[in-house]
């Protein structure tokens, strides 16, 4: 077996630099762009955040929105009707209550 350094064809050191662009564009759409679109919609969703919204935090606490200030939430927990200060980024999600049929 010869190997041949730098006289072979351009065809080979085409593919050979084609193949990290590959992965790194594979990458970019299945890890980073839906990720991105995930953060975009969770930030909207706090942004939105106002008085009684049903809300669940990170920590799992459901609660609901009392007051919203700049980068706190005051959220009313049932069932002794506590009232808890959370910072914005601990919400986790708007919880609806579902239609039993």
């Amino acid at each position: 077996m010869f190997l041949q350094f730098g006289g072979g064809s351009g065809a080979a050191g085409l593919t050979s630099f084609a193949l990290p662009v590959l992965v790194i564009a594979a990458m970019y759409f299945l890890l980073i762009a839906p990720n991105q679109k995930k953060q975009k919609a969770w930030q909207q969703m706090l942004s939105s955040l106002k008085a009684g919204d049903k809300v669940t935090t990170s920590g799992g606490l459901r609660g609901t929105i009392l007051q919203v200030k700049d980068e706190v939430v005051v959220l009313r927990v049932l069932p002794d009707n506590l009232k808890l200060e959370f910072v914005k980024s601990a919400i986790s999600a708007v919880t609806t209550d579902e239609v039993k049929s």
